[in-house]
């Protein structure tokens, strides 16, 4: 039975060593927007909030502890096009429809060195290059085979202007079906369209993210993608039947996105103050405080009295009289009081400790050595390693028990630069101070 206990004994003192070294563990992604393309065919009214759906499925790692830049690997797919109308010139009357499918690494930088990874919110930015397949289709024809005829009118028709019977003719209307092959339509025609349908694009994005909890995010962003093709839309400076305008294509994705980490684990507990069995006393806190009974300098603080990090009630205006005895609050600097931390001037204190009658009780004397005994002990003849100094936040040359709960918050928010070994190395300069 004794080797059970022991074993038990050892399996609570454990340290669990999961955060020894940083984790490249992917954040998958699911968005959803639109597309809107910008090139030599684009639709008269051109709004980011219009146009084709698209979607995005993305994998994400952390590249730092810290979680201030990212590497996202997307697919991203839909369709994009325009629809170019023209009284003045019939012949500029164009349509076009292309499906985009393409595959981008980018870096994203999350601004926190000014924001927290635990921040509601957070902007962000991001660059990469991207391999985009694209194949342009056009509304040529109506559902019956009849070719569309755009007239100055702006009226189509199935005939062309201008013929000898083109009283004969008769409006017909688009049905928006996108049946040509663009490219194909381009070689059997005019012997032209030897492109490639594959390309580069270098898609640049910014946008905010929303914390929702631990694990999963929202965010909105946009992105602006510039291809090295000017064929997207079948129309260019060279190439085409069609001449356009010089520039390359590039369309935009406003998106929402939803992040969940599928593979984080929950914080694993680490048993950083525990180098042999376990003892329960050390963790009481018999006055409920907040501060443990061992490092509670204030002992027997009464029910819901707020307390400073050594468990001692507050003291607002420093005069000895805690705040929740205190009648005066904001007693200045300096000022004799009262018991009841009410100014008096300096002759009525010292008549005050010349009445016999006023002497303090033998029990508040003990109590009251027992406060200032702190006051009066040695500090910490161990100077705090260099490594470990940033973490004395008031500069006292201690490392304090609030110090050290806060460095360990820092550590499993990622945003303490410390390895498992050198958190443990921590605690225990702490115990040994």
């Amino acid at each position: 039975m004794l080797h059970a206990q022991e074993q038990e004994q050892d399996s609570a003192t454990v340290r669990k060593d999961s955060l020894r070294g940083f984790t490249f563990k992917p954040v998958a992604s699911l968005s959803l927007g639109v597309m809107n393309f910008y090139g030599d065919v684009n639709n008269s009214l051109n709004l980011p909030s219009i146009g084709y759906y698209g979607g995005a499925l993305s994998l994400s790692a952390y590249l730092d502890r810290q979680r201030y830049y990212v590497a996202n690997f997307t697919f991203l797919t839909g369709n994009t096009g325009g629809n170019a109308y023209s009284f003045s010139d019939p012949e500029q009357n164009l349509n076009f429809e292309t499906n985009i499918t393409a595959f981008s690494f980018s870096l994203e930088y999350r601004f926190g060195h000014l924001f927290s990874p635990t921040s509601l919110v957070r902007p962000y930015i991001s660059i990469g290059v991207e391999s985009v397949h694209f194949s342009p289709k056009g509304d040529l024809l109506n559902e019956e085979g009849l070719a569309y005829h755009y007239w100055s009118d702006g009226t189509i028709r199935d005939m062309e202007q201008g013929l000898p019977d083109e009283s004969l003719s008769q409006i017909i209307y688009r049905d928006y079906q996108y049946e040509t092959d663009l490219r194909l339509r381009e070689q059997n025609l005019f012997g032209l369209g030897n492109y490639n349908q594959q390309t580069l694009a270098f898609p640049v994005e910014a946008g905010f993210h929303f914390r929702i909890d631990q694990r999963s995010s929202i965010s909105v962003g946009v992105s602006y993608h510039y291809t090295l093709s000017d064929m997207l839309d079948n129309v260019a400076y060279e190439g085409t039947s069609i001449r356009g305008n010089k520039g390359n294509d590039s369309y935009l994705y406003p998106h929402v996105a939803f992040h969940f980490d599928l593979f984080k684990p929950e914080p694993p507990f680490t048993d950083l103050f525990l180098s042999g069995a376990y003892d329960p006393l050390m963790m009481e806190d018999e006055d409920n405080d907040g501060i443990i009974d061992w490092y509670d300098r204030c002992p027997f603080t009464p029910a819901r009295v707020e307390v400073d990090t050594s468990g001692c009630p507050l003291d607002g205006d420093g005069d000895g009289v805690p705040d929740y005895l205190d009648l005066e609050p904001r007693t200045a600097p300096g000022a004799w009081v009262d018991p009841d931390g009410t100014t008096v001037s300096e002759e009525e204190f010292q008549n005050r400790l010349s009445v016999r009658n006023n002497a303090m009780k033998r029990e508040d004397v003990a109590a009251y050595t027992d406060a200032i005994l702190w006051d009066y002990m040695l500090g910490s003849t161990m100077e705090i390693p260099d490594k470990f100094k940033p973490l004395d936040t008031n500069g006292d040359g201690e490392l304090s028990y609030e110090e050290l709960l806060r460095s360990i918050d820092q550590y499993f928010d990622y945003q303490l630069d410390l390895s498992l070994e050198e958190l443990r190395e921590l605690n225990e300069f702490f115990f040994s101070q």
